[in-house]
């Protein structure tokens, strides 16, 4: 049977990328998307389901905003456009190397882009939050939206992310996450998109 894409807490990571002060004044939805973010770091951390950030050079682009919440996480840095570092693949290798990977930050026709690819060639199924992922040109985001899509991965939102991985209102951990949905996710004009679907 064909995958359809069903999240798992028992399977999956977060990878955070490249949240960093000096992207701030040029990503389009800044705020917005590093919002999000917070709170699918939030919902990862009440469901066990381990996180992993990394920086783009920060040295010259200054370290992950405060705003969401991970300063209690090793910073992976990089100069790739690819999460995929050496550090990240022995990361991954000690977590039992995990099957799905829930993929929020910036920039979605970079280091967003060149993560899915090189996740989706070593077979793990990739979901893109599409309301916690962006790029300095509006255009540029949704065009490696659909590019993505054409690759294989999913595209989904930070609350569709959230319910499926408890799947039950019954779930120990619901009312965790409800308090975590009890504000909608901001819209970061992805309405624009759907017509390409």
């Amino acid at each position: 049977m064909a995958s359809v894409g069903r999240l798992s807490t028992k399977d999956a990571v977060l990878f955070l990328c490249d949240m960093q002060e000096k992207f701030r004044p040029n990503i389009f939805q800044f705020t917005n998307i590093v919002g999000n973010a917070a709170r699918l770091l939030q919902a990862s951390r009440v469901l066990g389901i381990p996180q992993i950030l990394t920086e783009q050079y920060p040295k010259g682009l200054g370290p992950t905003v405060p705003e969401l919440g991970a300063g209690d996480l090793k910073a992976y840095s990089k100069t790739s456009f690819t999460m995929m570092i050496e550090e990240v693949e022995k990361e991954l290798h000690a977590l039992g190397n995990p099957k799905q990977a829930i993929l929020c930050g910036i920039e979605a026709h970079a280091c967003i882009a060149c993560t899915t690819f090189d996740l989706i060639e070593r077979g793990v199924e990739v979901h893109i939050v599409a309301d916690a992922v962006s790029s300095r040109s509006q255009t540029d985001r949704l065009f490696a939206l659909s590019r993505l899509k054409q690759s294989g991965a999913y595209l989904t939102t930070t609350e569709a992310v959230m319910l499926q991985l408890v799947q039950d209102a019954k779930h120990p951990n619901f009312k965790e996450i409800q308090k975590l949905l009890a504000h909608p996710s901001p819209d970061t004009n992805l309405l624009a998109f759907f017509s390409t679907l």
